[in-house]
C-alpha cells in the first residue's frame, strides 16, 4: 500500500524535473529570439546569407552567356578575378559549388588558384562581416546563461575537427558556417588553416565537372548525375560523423 505514494513522489519529481529542463530550453530559444528582434542588421545578416546565394544561383543560371565575353589575359585581369570572386563568395552573391563550376567551365584549370586564393579573401570577407555583426552574440548570451560559456569553449578551444567537417560538408552553406564560426569566435586563422583542406574536395569535384562539360547547362545538369550523388554522399557520411564525433570526443 505503500507504493503508491512513493511512485507518485516519483512520478511528481520527474514531471517536476522534465518541465525545469523544457523551461531551460525555452528560455534559451526566447533569448534568441529577443536578441535578434532587438538586432535587426544581424537578423538581415542571417537572412541574406541563407537565401541571397539561392537567387544569385538563378540569375547565374539565366544570365551564364555574359560570362562567355570575359577572357582573363594580363596580370591586371588576373588580379582582377580573383577579387571579383572574392567578393561574390565572401558577400554571399554565389555559392562556393556553382562558384567553382562556373570557373572551370568558363576559364579551365589556369584559373583554379585564383579561385582558391579567391576562397581564402572570402574566408576574410565573410568571417569578419559575421564577426561585426554578431559582435555581442555570445556576451549577451553568456550573461543570460553562464553554463554555457564552459560548455562552448570547451568544446571550441581545439576546433579543428569542427571546422574541417562542416566545410567539407555539402549541406552546409560556406557564407553560413562563416557567421556561425565568427559566433562562436573560433579564430579566423584557425578556420584558414583547417576550413581550406575541408573544401578542396567539393571545390575540385565541381571545377572539374564544369571543365569537362560542353555548356553550361549541361555542367550544370552533371550535378544531378549518380556519379555525383555518390560523391556528395560520401562527403555527407563523412561529414556528419566527423562533427558528431568531435561532438563526443569534447563532451566525454
Amino acid at each position: 500500500m505503500n507504493a503508491i505514494p512513493i511512485l507518485g513522489a516519483k512520478l511528481a519529481g520527474f514531471y517536476f524535473k522534465s518541465e525545469s529542463k523544457m523551461t531551460k530550453k525555452d528560455s534559451i530559444f526566447k533569448d534568441l529570439v529577443r536578441y535578434f528582434r532587438s538586432h535587426p542588421s544581424t537578423t538581415l545578416g542571417w537572412i541574406w546569407v541563407s537565401f541571397v546565394p539561392l537567387l544569385g544561383s538563378l540569375l547565374l543560371s539565366t544570365r551564364y552567356q555574359e560570362l562567355e565575353q570575359i577572357t582573363v589575359t594580363g596580370i591586371g585581369d588576373h588580379i582582377l578575378l580573383i577579387l571579383i570572386l572574392a567578393l561574390l563568395v565572401g558577400l554571399a552573391f554565389l555559392p562556393t559549388t556553382l562558384t567553382a563550376l562556373a570557373s572551370g567551365f568558363f576559364w579551365g584549370w589556369a584559373v583554379f588558384p585564383h579561385l582558391v586564393i579567391a576562397y581564402l579573401l572570402a574566408n576574410v570577407l565573410g568571417y569578419s562581416l559575421g564577426k561585426w555583426l554578431n559582435a555581442d552574440f555570445r556576451t549577451l548570451l553568456y550573461a543570460r546563461h553562464p553554463g554555457l560559456k564552459e560548455e562552448i569553449e570547451r568544446r571550441t578551444d581545439q576546433p579543428a575537427g569542427l571546422v574541417f567537417f562542416v566545410r567539407i560538408s555539402p549541406v552546409i552553406p560556406f557564407a553560413i558556417s562563416n557567421f556561425l564560426f565568427a559566433s562562436l569566435g573560433i579564430p579566423l586563422q584557425q578556420i584558414i588553416r583547417y576550413g581550406l583542406p575541408g573544401m578542396l574536395p567539393r571545390t575540385i569535384l565541381a571545377f572539374a565537372t564544369g571543365k569537362a562539360a560542353n555548356t553550361f547547362l549541361d555542367a550544370q545538369a552533371t550535378l544531378q548525375d549518380p556519379e555525383q550523388w555518390l560523391a556528395i554522399g560520401i562527403l555527407l557520411v563523412g561529414s556528419i560523423w566527423g562533427i558528431w564525433h568531435f561532438w563526443n570526443k569534447k563532451k566525454s
